[in-house]
Order: C-alpha cells, then sequence, then structure tokens
C-alpha cells in the first residue's frame, strides 16, 4: 500500500489531532480584520479628505458626529486587534524560551492600553465637543 505525503507531525498522527491546532484560528482572525479594515480605512481616508478645514475645532466637530465617533473606534480596535494578531505571529516564530511568555504579556499588555487610550481619546474628544 501507498503511503500518503501528510503535514501532521507523527504525534499529531498518532493522536490524530494534526499540528497544534492553534494557526488556523490566527489566520482566519487576520483576514477578518483585513477585510474589516478595507471599508474602514476607506471611509477615514475620503472622510478625512472631504473636511473643509483641519483645524482642531472643525475635525473636533467632525469626531463629536455619532456616527463618526462610532466608526473611528471601530477603526481602532480593528486596526488595533490585526496589529496584534501579525505582531503575537512574528514573536511565537522568533522569540523563544522565557523571553517569549514575557514578550507575549507585554504586547497584550501594550495593546489593551492602547485600545483603552484610543477608544477614550475618541470619546472624550466627542464629549468635550458636543456641549
Amino acid at each position: 500500500r501507498a503511503r500518503q505525503m501528510s503535514l501532521e507531525s507523527p504525534l499529531g498522527r498518532a493522536l490524530g489531532r494534526g499540528s497544534a491546532k492553534e494557526g488556523s484560528g490566527h489566520w482566519i482572525g487576520q483576514r477578518i480584520t483585513a477585510i474589516g479594515l478595507a471599508p474602514l480605512g476607506l471611509w477615514f481616508l475620503f472622510s478625512l479628505l472631504g473636511l473643509e478645514n483641519t483645524n482642531y475645532q472643525f475635525v473636533a466637530a467632525w469626531v463629536a458626529d455619532p456616527a463618526h465617533a462610532i466608526l473611528l473606534i471601530l477603526l481602532l480596535l480593528t486596526l488595533l486587534y490585526h496589529s496584534l494578531l501579525g505582531t503575537q505571529v512574528v514573536i511565537e516564530d522568533y522569540v523563544h524560551g522565557a523571553a517569549k511568555l514575557i514578550c507575549l504579556l507585554a504586547l497584550r499588555f501594550v495593546f489593551a492600553i492602547m485600545a483603552v487610550s484610543g477608544v477614550f481619546a475618541v470619546i472624550s474628544v466627542s464629549v468635550r465637543s458636543a456641549s
């Protein structure tokens, strides 16, 4: 009987589970966020190009529009999550040992800080400009 070539590890074949079963989640997450970033990025680009004036008060008033504020937050969170997934894969591939765990924890912490700060900034500008 001819043996078929397989990409599974020997242990994976023995257990019937294939590889680590983790990579597909990252891959799918990156594709979904990339699809989401396309319309959000185009909206952001054309919205900024369509602004009549780029001084702080005018842009803050633009951000105060609830639709713009929501779309900005969606863009920010989608962009950060997409970036987190990509950076995490790089760390998993090229950093080894205890440094890998430290880098992954630091990465998540930094991205969480950026997400909270970005959402706070959009809401803060939006609320200040609306009043």
